[in-house]
């Protein structure tokens, strides 16, 4: 298995043997090669600056990559320049179960994607030592997804218990990444900009992991050291349209001219770069290479898709049923983020959503089988490093279900895909891959 990946693996029957299995076999590979691309260990060395002439490097690194970037700049350092411990500080904040052992820089696991205590006494950590940091020193900011909620720095008079029921409100409207992070932004002492202001004069690298579509600097773990071109009437009409409720001291943040974020031209960035490492797409190019190395033909729908997860699912069932119908034996593969709008209390994620509905849309039809994955390690779920990453299925899932008394629209309709595929023994559980380039679907579609 790649590194990077779990030593769960893929949670399959066992009792799944020919061609289906055989299917499946490619689904994992296909899976497990689009992680290991974006592993930092592959993704980070090469953009690592030296050291400065006579300063610090103050690393701050934030996300479900966190750590392992944070393991590989300490190696970096040691191995290429011998850096004093003296001349190397930070702090680093991932997701709850995404640490790693370190040498010099303290890691701290912290909620995602609610935020939580740890996360909030880190971040304010990191904007201390950004605050403290001089002219000749360089400010090595390390970003992946999750940074948002590992980053947790409420403005004003907000508390962390309203952000958490912002965040809470947020995910379960179905807004948009881009949605969610405007307006968190502005309810934020650290997104959007507001990092690279603390941390000025102060050179400021920024090197990301993007798992956003189309790769938005502003967007990844919403933009902390990057000009924020969203704005508090944007965040505004983003609460009202989604219906999520604000609190007073939420509601005078979005209110106060005061606190809007910084834009572009501002001096914050006179002395701030930010390079993007690992994207989406370049893991959706190892995904099509090897379904071709597989035999497969790969159509790539790209990298960036987003939409409801059973209206996307329900016209990629479409386009398997026709290439089955055509004769050709294909890899349907895309990314993106897609949303879930939650109506019903059952456990769940986009990946998983996006699978049972294609299950239901394809009805049984043989030869095509299906893996829908977070690269992240997680879908949805309550925030444990154990949550599954999505599902897998295939001609015999409704069969199986109906033996075993499931009801696969019912579970739709309750937004209860994990209990649906935990009975089937059909979640993908790589466990933490300490990456994170975003969504991965693989379709195959097989006569044979």
């Amino acid at each position: 298995m790649a590194e990077g990946l779990g030593d769960k693996g893929m949670a399959h029957p066992a009792y799944l043997s020919g061609p289906v299995g055989a299917r499946r076999a490619v689904l994992e590979a296909v899976f497990e090669a689009a992680v290991a691309a974006a592993h930092p260990r592959l993704c980070l060395p090469q953009h690592l600056p030296p050291p400065p002439a006579n300063g610090r490097i103050i690393l701050l690194a934030a996300g479900k990559a966190a750590a392992s970037m944070t393991v590989v700049a300490e190696e970096f350092y040691e191995s290429e320049y011998r850096l004093p411990r003296e001349r190397m500080t930070g702090i680093a904040v991932t997701r709850h179960g995404y640490g790693q052992p370190t040498q010099r820089i303290e890691i701290v696991e912290a909620g995602h994607p609610v935020p939580d205590a740890a996360g909030l006494a880190a971040t304010e950590r990191a904007l201390a030592l950004a605050a403290g940091a001089h002219k000749e020193d360089l400010v090595l900011v390390l970003l992946s997804g999750g940074g948002s909620a590992n980053w947790i720095a409420p403005a004003g008079n907000l508390t962390l218990a309203e952000k958490q029921a912002i965040t809470r409100a947020l995910l379960r409207s179905g807004a948009s990444i881009d949605e969610i992070n405007a307006v968190r932004k502005h309810l934020s002492r650290i997104k959007g900009g507001r990092l690279a202001r603390c941390a000025a004069p102060a050179t400021i690298l920024t090197l990301a992991i993007s798992d956003v579509p189309r790769d938005a600097p502003s967007t990844i773990a919403s933009g902390p050291t990057v000009p924020d071109p969203t704005t508090l009437a944007e965040a505004r009409a983003i609460v009202a349209r989604r219906g999520v409720p604000l609190t007073a001291s939420a509601a005078a943040l979005l209110d106060d001219p005061a606190n809007e974020s910084p834009k572009a031209g501002d001096p914050a960035f006179a002395r701030s770069r930010f390079e993007i490492i690992a994207r989406p797409a370049d893991s959706i190019a190892i995904a099509a290479r090897t379904a071709r190395e597989n035999g497969y033909e790969p159509i790539v729908l790209g990298a960036d898709l987003e939409g409801e997860a059973r209206e996307i699912a329900a016209n990629h069932a479409r386009q398997a049923l026709a290439l089955r119908e055509a004769g050709r034996r294909a890899a349907i593969i895309s990314g993106g983020e897609l949303t879930v709008t939650l109506k019903g209390k059952g456990r769940g994620g986009p990946n998983q959503e996006y699978a049972l509905a294609l299950a239901l849309a394809l009805d049984g039809a043989a030869g095509i089988c299906a893996l829908a994955g977070d690269t992240d390690g997680t879908d949805g779920g309550g925030g444990a490093a154990s949550d599954p990453a999505g599902a897998i299925i295939d001609e015999t899932t409704l069969a199986r279900a109906c033996s075993l008394g499931l009801d696969p629209a019912a579970s739709l309709a309750d937004n209860d895909s994990t209990r649906f595929f935990e009975a089937l023994g059909d979640l993908l559980l790589p466990g933490p891959t300490r990456t994170n380039v975003n969504d991965c679907r693989v379709i195959l579609v097989d006569d044979r």
